[in-house]
């Protein structure tokens, strides 16, 4: 999921790039815009990865701990 977003982030900065060579303005604004939430959308499922295997490694810390 993180790849995709990463991947769709790319395309769409090169769609506002287009679109801005082309002086199409409001086109270039609003695939930054997608691609500006696509990246941070990218961003969040790292981090909720991240967060995920931390906690599960510090439940196995504390299931081995108790036994």
């Amino acid at each position: 999921m993180e790849r995709l977003f990463q991947i769709l982030a790319i395309v769409l900065a090169a769609a506002a790039a287009f679109f801005f060579w082309n002086g199409n303005k409001d086109g270039a604004f609003i695939s930054a815009v997608f691609g500006c939430v696509s990246f941070f959308l990218s961003i969040r499922t790292q981090v909720k990865e991240r967060n995920r295997l931390r906690e599960a490694a510090r439940n196995d810390e504390n299931e081995t701990a108790v036994d």
